[in-house]
């Protein structure tokens, strides 16, 4: 039986998740200050802990620097309130298994334990953690997130990257298609071979041939020297053919028929080239539908659909926000020598309520724009652009200001989480309690 340590210095509560943990086959022992739990720690062994950020005599930040102190490598997972996100996800960096925000969801309470136990059990942890800190270095460009979808995604590029299946990437514009892509290839056999990235909506249909599969001087006008094509320059690696629903009827026979020989011939040459690539591909478009109206074949998207991937919107991946708005800051400090180092509270706020349409593209572009403008060492809302600060003058007057909206906004708000009351109590920016009245009170079924 796997034997738990909860700091929690509110009784009710501690006794709560204490029966909860014991219901579901888990010791549990209860400290209710840094001192005592100290004491339990020194006196016995446990597989997890989990410490409320503020405590009596601390906060849960000393815990975790007392034990990475004394070289212990047990699991340490951060209770919150929703307003304290920012700090607990500081606390990962510093080495926190991961955070839960109160009011718990017992399913995620269970999830959280059953992952931080199983990075415990491994008998190979330090290998783990040095495969683990390679990979982030390698795929410098993406961000593991901490919301369900976001480790879904990881999960997902884990067990595709050593095949050879062709992957269909789906996602909305901005949602960084292209970053998934070269995680893929970076963890594929193929990492040390070329990554080739194409924007097939900026190629014209007229030299999609030359641009795909090469041409030799004088093949046509224009065709002053020869030039290797795409297939060619990702031979032994990887292809990436981003909104690929924008090639024209004709350069889709063609793609297909490469993709079926494994062979290409650029314009003018009588040679065949033999390509051993992998293909990737990206659109923001259902290319079903496309296929059900003509405008794709059914071939190719089969050819190309192996596996698909689905990239979520950042909406649909809040918890993450404060970890890209962390690496965002980071690459605008390299890109512009400047020295900012976080976001004031109001800031943060504004990040949390804004919808954001244009996903981490729009983030960046935010993030790079306010750490050139901020004469500081914190971005403060005077360097937000006007959208951002107008869209929640915007929800605050639209939000809960009648009772005839508040119903629709709070169903809307549940039928876009799938009924989580958790994440749409988030979502509204209001407590689970709060929720649970509202629901209650509007008879929402």
């Amino acid at each position: 039986m796997k034997h738990i340590l909860l700091i929690e210095d509110d009784i009710s509560f501690s006794k709560m998740l204490r029966h909860f943990l014991e219901k579901h086959h888990y010791m549990v022992d209860v400290s209710f200050n840094i001192k005592n739990a100290f004491k339990k720690i020194a006196e016995q062994k446990f597989d997890l802990i989990f410490t409320d950020l503020r405590l009596p005599d601390g906060n849960g930040l000393e815990v975790l620097n007392e034990l990475k102190s004394n070289n212990k490598t047990i699991p340490v997972v951060l209770l919150t309130s929703y307003a304290e996100v920012s700090t607990a996800v500081q606390a990962m960096k510093q080495g926190a298994f991961d955070y839960i925000s109160k009011p718990l969801n017992p399913d995620e309470v269970l999830e959280v334990i059953s992952n931080a136990l199983l990075v415990e059990d491994s008998s190979n942890k330090e290998t783990i953690a040095t495969v683990k800190n390679e990979t982030k270095k390698t795929t410098s460009e993406f961000v593991e997130g901490i919301s369900k979808v976001s480790r879904t995604l990881k999960d997902h590029i884990n067990l595709v990257a050593p095949t050879n299946l062709s992957v269909l990437i789906n996602g909305d514009s901005g949602t960084g298609k292209e970053v998934v892509a070269k995680s893929i290839h970076l963890e594929s056999l193929r990492s040390d071979k070329p990554f080739i990235a194409v924007d097939c909506g900026s190629i014209p249909k007229e030299i999609a041939s030359s641009e795909f599969f090469g041409h030799k001087k004088g093949s046509f006008t224009g065709a002053i020297n020869d030039k290797i094509g795409h297939f060619e320059a990702a031979n032994t690696g990887t292809l990436f053919l981003d909104e690929v629903g924008n090639l024209s009827y004709e350069n889709q026979i063609q793609l297909l028929r490469a993709l079926q020989e494994r062979k290409v011939k650029p314009i003018g040459s009588s040679n065949e080239i033999m390509v051993d690539i992998r293909l990737i591909t990206a659109t923001n478009e259902d290319l079903l539908k496309a296929v059900e109206k003509g405008d794709f074949r059914e071939d190719l998207y089969h050819r190309l659909n192996e596996f698909s991937i689905k990239v979520p919107s950042l909406k649909d991946r809040s918890d993450d926000l404060i970890l890209y708005a962390d690496f965002f800051l980071n690459k605008a400090n390299k890109e512009l020598n400047k020295s900012v180092v976080g976001f004031s509270k109001e800031v943060l706020n504004f990040f949390q309520s804004y919808h954001w349409p244009g996903n981490l593209r729009e983030l960046s572009n935010f993030i790079k724009r306010a750490t050139l403008l901020s004469q500081g060492e914190i971005i403060e809302k005077d360097v937000l652009p006007d959208e951002l600060i107008n869209s929640q003058k915007s929800t605050k007057t639209t939000s809960f200001s009648t009772k005839e909206n508040e119903k629709e906004l709070i169903i809307n708000a549940l039928k876009n989480v799938n009924y989580n009351k958790t994440q749409a109590a988030k979502l509204l920016n209001i407590t689970r309690k709060t929720l649970y009245n509202k629901i209650k009170e509007y008879d929402i079924t």
